[in-house]
């Protein structure tokens, strides 16, 4: 994946550089001191003498003009410093290190934060994003120093029409959304889940051209249910336990009903909602606007593509996608929704949707299989329940036991739950799997 983004990433920067065209002139409504405060528009010791002149920043900076080339470079050797100054460092200081370093960048020059994170994707991606996101989202309260992004909140019913307008952007064309209640494998974080939103479009900035004047990631508070948070001094949330039901959906509604009142073209991709959030809103919401669901969609789609690309690997004809036996390990939104894009994918081979080959798939979660026995089972996993005995399982069975009685071809792990996979699973995996496993 990183290497697609950066043969992307080399070929926009070698445009960049070899490319005569004349870049549009920019449109600074400030002077002074504001240029230099507002990160979208300062370049640092970059101005020439005849922009400072006009803009009002002669006297303001060092005399010496220091090329964004220069600049680059010497950032770079900061970051090549700290690297070396924190060998033998505990994992997480190491990694929060760096993100402070690159966060700092972040705040006072974005054209500079996003030429070196296009150059340096491969390093640089899992600091600003997995996995060292759910650190920082873990201790964000600490770490805030400058916000970025947008917060609405419950306390903000009534006023998110008028609040929307604060964004100081004219155009937005992707926003990220999450209310903080299932980030990564670390449960309900608050309001600190900003952290995601921010990371994610900083990615997509990087490596899919996005134009970071145009993105914008929100956090939406409806409180929370983490106690550790809600005893925390620092903690910079509503201090109440969540809203639940038709008070919840009021205000995932107006927000909405805000974004698209403003910019109705724009794209709002919802990111680590819990499970009965993330399928109901985008049933709510996906004929109405256009919003899609990341871990349901965004993951299913990616994964699809896998399980169609392992067909292929055994040397048969697409068409055999709907005799290949699946395991998937995980019944969260991911989880769900890879099945349930996997089940759509052979309803439309087979053409007969009622009879789309749930057979074929075997659902584990934190207790074993998931059968019809299951008592309280979520209705996004009930069709995709097995009848007890079905290949001689039970309610429950091991992962192990069911890849050595099913033998399928192909195994997906996406459960945020430490320890499905213990060391005789990969051993046992290659001897049994049709296919090569995917994790």
């Amino acid at each position: 994946m990183w290497n697609l983004a950066r043969s992307a990433a080399s070929n926009a920067r070698r445009l960049r550089r070899f490319s005569s065209a004349i870049p549009r002139p920019s449109i600074v409504h400030k002077r002074g001191a504001d240029i230099l405060h507002d990160p979208w528009f300062n370049k640092d010791t970059g101005f020439p003498l005849t922009e400072r002149d006009r803009l009002g920043l002669r006297g303001l900076l060092p005399p010496r003009i220091i090329s964004f080339e220069q600049q680059h470079d010497r950032f770079m050797e900061s970051y090549r410093s700290l690297e070396k100054n924190t060998l033998g460092q505990p994992h997480t200081v190491v990694s929060l290190a760096k993100w402070r370093i690159l966060n700092r960048l972040h705040d006072r020059n974005e054209t500079l934060y996003y030429r070196v994170l296009i150059d340096n994707i491969k390093d640089f991606a899992p600091i600003v994003y997995t996995p060292t996101v759910g650190l920082v989202c873990q201790n964000y309260s600490g770490l805030f120093r400058r916000p970025r992004g947008m917060y609405f909140s419950a306390k903000d019913k009534g006023e998110m029409m008028s609040m929307i307008y604060n964004w100081p952007a004219h155009q937005v064309d992707m926003i990220v959304l999450t209310d903080g209640s299932r980030i990564l494998g670390l449960g309900d974080l608050g309001v600190q889940g900003i952290g995601i939103p921010i990371g994610k479009l900083d990615m997509y900035v990087a490596a899919a051209g996005i134009n970071p004047q145009r993105i914008l990631p929100v956090m939406l508070d409806v409180g929370t249910n983490n106690q550790n948070l809600l005893d925390n001094p620092l903690y910079l949330g509503l201090r109440q336990p969540r809203l639940e039901g038709e008070e919840y959906l009021s205000i995932v509604d107006e927000f909405m009903e805000s974004v698209f009142t403003r910019w109705p073209k724009a794209i709002v991709q919802f990111e680590d909602f819990q499970m009965k959030w993330a399928f109901q809103t985008l049933q709510r919401y996906r004929k109405k606007y256009r919003m899609f669901n990341d871990d349901i969609q965004g993951t299913a789609g990616v994964a699809l593509a896998g399980l169609f690309g392992s067909v292929r690997a055994q040397g048969r004809p697409l068409t055999d996608f709907v005799k290949q036996k699946i395991v998937v390990v995980g019944a969260g939104s991911a989880g769900l929704g890879v099945l349930k894009m996997a089940k759509e994918a052979v309803a439309r081979m087979e053409g007969n949707a009622e009879q789309a080959a749930s057979h074929q798939f075997f659902l584990l979660d934190k207790n074993g299989l998931v059968t019809k026995d299951r008592k309280e089972i979520d209705p996004a996993a009930a069709p995709f329940a097995k009848n007890p005995g079905e290949y001689g399982l039970t309610e429950g069975s091991s992962l192990l036991e069911v890849v050595k009685k099913v033998k399928p071809h192909v195994l997906l792990g996406l459960s945020g739950v430490g320890g499905v996979f213990d060391e005789e699973m990969p051993e046992t995996s290659s001897t049994l799997l049709r296919t090569n496993i995917q994790y």
